[in-house]
């Protein structure tokens, strides 16, 4: 099941980046993303509420608070960060510069989390950074 819904969220993340970058035209970044903002935390909450599972707050631990927090604020940064690049460059680059989100959190992953990071990680990781080379060059 993670298989399924890891490559729908490909598949929305890939239509975020093609629908705001026509949705853009014209606006400011930062309002952009406020307007985007909006509609996630009203679609979060809704499935909140839809699944029944908002008496949940009153369980969590002070940890589970900060790190949720900071997440939120690095969410907050890389939204604002993408929608102005997106707004300033071409989708069909920013996207692939983006991505290279994949090869920060194998390295973040291996660093913090201790998760192993294999010969197979490694040269996925030079794939992903020559491929995103070979796309905005």
């Amino acid at each position: 099941m993670w298989f399924i819904l890891a490559l729908l969220s490909a598949i929305f993340a890939a239509l975020t980046s093609i629908l705001a970058k026509i949705g853009i035209e014209g606006v400011s970044s930062n309002l952009a993303t406020a307007i985007r903002t909006v509609v996630v935390v009203v679609m979060a909450w809704g499935m909140v509420f839809l699944t029944n599972t908002q008496n949940g707050i009153a369980e969590i631990s002070k940890r589970s608070w900060l790190f949720l927090i900071l997440s939120g604020l690095a969410t907050g940064a890389s939204w604002l960060c993408y929608y102005k690049a997106l707004q300033l460059g071409d989708a069909s680059k920013v996207v692939p510069i983006d991505k290279l989100s994949v090869v920060i959190t194998l390295v973040l992953a291996f660093v913090f989390l201790h998760e192993q990071f294999t010969i197979k990680s490694l040269i996925g990781c030079i794939l992903i950074g020559i491929g995103t080379m070979v796309m905005v060059l």
